[in-house]
């Protein structure tokens, strides 16, 4: 019988995958493995950010600091665009390298949030009275869930909590305006 997984050890498993996956988006030079990773990634990401604020979030609600799980679900938000973003582009696309990078080092900062020794929200979890076994189960068969429901398929239009869906107006970038 396998070994279960708690939620912690699920989570932090994600976040090695993820790092992983923009290391080689970096590397790569060919438009076509550019795609294939950041789709990977927007993947990845949104399953992620889905089993988080479905599952982890409303449980430890009580067990964490509420600055720090605010933080998380507007780092999630401010994610969540990016990906929509990434996910509509190409490549070929004027910022689509960019947008990718900040995403990455927006998922460094909110990895190293979760996972700070003592006082991440990752160290307040494992420090309250909760079976993170069980949670990890949960965690688990959600992820496999949703890994089947994206398969192939496009990723839904993001869902905030913090942000507000503000008209966005797109201009020419400065050196085209001069």
């Amino acid at each position: 019988m396998p070994v279960k997984q708690d939620a912690v050890a699920l989570l932090k498993a994600d976040h090695r995958k993820v790092e992983e996956l923009f290391e080689k988006f970096e590397k790569a030079r060919d438009a076509n493995r550019k795609q294939d990773l950041a789709t990977r990634i927007c993947t990845e990401l949104t399953i992620h950010a889905t089993i988080e604020e479905e599952i982890l979030y409303p449980v430890c609600k009580d067990a964490v600091e509420d600055d720090l799980l605010d933080e998380s679900y507007v780092e999630h938000d401010g994610a969540k665009v990016l990906i929509a973003e990434i996910s509509a582009g190409s490549p070929d696309d004027e910022f689509y390298d960019a947008k990718v990078k900040v995403l990455s080092e927006m998922i460094k900062h909110h990895v190293k949030e979760e996972e700070r020794p003592g006082e991440g929200l990752f160290a307040q979890l494992r420090k309250a009275d909760l079976d993170l076994v069980a949670m990890g189960q949960r965690l688990k068969a959600r992820k496999e869930q949703l890994a089947k429901e994206l398969e192939g398929g496009d990723l839904p239009p993001p869902e905030t909590r913090s942000f507000t869906g503000h008209e966005l107006v797109q201009s020419k970038p400065l050196e085209a305006r001069a």
